[in-house]
């Protein structure tokens, strides 16, 4: 078995660890608000840290910020420290790098349009099947044509283009409407006002940064601010699915690892599969079912076991689930189902002790060695190191100036895509078109017979003609007059 430490969780009946060797097999945190969830996340978060596994998680409320920074101390700290055993704790923050969808309070998160998809943007978009095709389309002729789709513009100038020769492309791919292409650029100017123009482009989130250890080994943990992304749950779950299928189709497989190589926390979960399309949850279930041979582990976070569906839940082998009301059917169905689902313990009801726990109290079940569920215990979360709530702005700006990866992603990249190929494209053809003219009517100018000049004279000309014919013809006279004088006087 491994040597490394397993991460120290609480204590109940026993201690409760959780083994690094199992920390891929993914895991699920749960109970009602105000139980203590989040730093039950936390603590997760920073034995992984220690242990040299890189982090990602979505903090939704500001509070997960904290763990850049120590905790301060605190009579019910070592109140708790001391009921669970604990005599070497010593406050400390983690490495941490912000990041942030929006880059306003992190660095941005980008992905192309091509890297994303059709499949994802359809879901994203909520397109029908129709809509969704024509889509399809239109990746088809980015790729044959050599066309780059980095941003919205890009997508949103593909399809002008294919909407503009729909005759052509319907003959070869299938019937291409300019309804359906309608369509498709209402729903993305709906996408662009719910501020997804931020998220797509370049530079694209390289997968190796957000596996990152700092020097000393601790691997790195990357918080995503989700506080206004998760008032966009398509955007919210749209980005999480596709973080995690990048992962699974470039990383290698390994196996069984000695610990993970990477581990999310997903917070909210319900807002993975609420109102889900088919497609898109067979996609999540298939994702967390093969991702685990990446030595990537998933952890769900979230009120209510419910919220996960069963074919995603059962694939879940570490759990820590909080308190839970029981106050309707609903919740009340959720503590049976959930009770069931632990490995029962002979000496605990375990669904009397769901709405039993106080606050930072959680029913743990791990997997073991060989990978057997463990007996589920009454457990009393320790600790964490880090601060539990949220960080001033001068402290995430400090925290920010010294990350390792901002002058890559701070400042976005624009180069020559499908927006910019298709507009030379069309200006060409204007100026040939233009060109042509041109040609065409200095030919006809050419080819057209040599106009006879007319014989009609204007106005003036005739006044000049009759003033000069007068003036000569009364010089002739003079002339003559003189003539016969000079006669007549010899």
């Amino acid at each position: 078995m491994s040597e490394i430490d397993p991460i120290l969780l609480g204590k109940g009946e026993n201690l409760q660890f959780l083994l690094p060797a199992f920390g891929n097999r993914h895991g699920l945190i749960t109970g009602a608000t105000g139980t203590g969830k989040t730093v039950t996340l936390q603590v997760l978060a920073e034995g992984f840290s220690r242990i040299g596994v890189p982090v990602f998680l979505a903090d939704v409320k500001g509070d997960l910020a904290g763990l850049s920074q120590a905790i301060a101390p605190h009579p019910k700290i070592d109140e708790r420290l001391e009921k669970i055993g604990i005599k070497d704790f010593q406050p400390g923050g983690w490495p941490v790098v912000f990041w942030d969808l929006f880059g306003i309070s992190g660095h941005p998160v980008r992905t192309t349009i091509s890297e994303m998809g059709p499949l994802l943007l359809s879901s994203l978009l909520e397109l029908n099947d129709t809509q969704e095709g024509v889509l399809n389309i239109a990746f088809r002729v980015a790729d044959e044509q050599g066309l780059l789709l980095l941003d919205l513009e890009d997508l949103r100038a593909l399809l002008r283009f294919v909407a503009e020769n729909a005759k052509e492309f319907s003959q070869q791919y299938g019937n291409v409407s300019s309804a359906s292409v309608a369509a498709v650029q209402r729903r993305l100017l709906v996408l662009e006002e719910q501020g997804a123009e931020h998220f797509f482009g370049e530079p694209a989130l390289e997968l190796a940064d957000i596996q990152r250890v700092d020097f000393s080994g601790r691997g790195v943990i990357n918080v995503l601010s989700a506080d206004k992304l998760v008032q966009k749950p398509r955007l919210y779950a749209t980005f999480l699915l596709w973080l995690l299928s990048e992962l699974f189709e470039e990383l290698p497989e390994l196996g069984d690892p000695e610990k993970p190589r990477l581990v999310f926390f997903f917070d909210e979960a319900h807002l993975l599969f609420d109102q889900a399309p088919k497609a898109l949850l067979e996609k999540v279930e298939q994702v967390v079912r093969l991702i685990r041979s990446k030595g990537v582990g998933v952890y769900f976070v979230t009120q209510n076991p419910l919220d996960v569906p069963d074919t995603v839940l059962g694939q879940l082998g570490n759990r820590l689930q909080h308190a839970m009301r029981a106050y309707t059917p609903r919740e009340q169905k959720a503590i049976r189902v959930a009770a069931q689902t632990f490995r029962s313990n002979p000496n605990l009801d375990t669904e009397k002790a769901f709405t039993q726990m106080g606050v930072g109290e959680a029913l743990v079940s791990t997997l073991q060695l060989k990978g057997i569920p463990g007996m589920v215990d009454r457990t009393l979360i320790r600790p964490p190191t880090s601060r539990i709530g949220s960080i001033t702005e001068s402290e995430r700006q400090d925290v920010r100036s010294r990350s390792p990866v901002g002058s890559r992603y701070d400042e976005p990249l624009d180069r020559e895509s499908a927006a910019e190929i298709l507009q030379a494209r069309a200006e060409k053809a204007a100026r040939n078109a233009e060109e042509a003219e041109a040609s065409a009517e200095s030919e006809r100018s050419k080819s057209k017979p040599a106009t006879r000049q007319s014989s009609r004279q204007s106005p003036t000309e005739a006044a000049v003609k009759s003033f000069l014919r007068s003036v000569s013809t009364t010089l002739g006279r003079e002339i003559m007059r003189g003539i016969l004088g000079a006669i007549k006087r010899r």
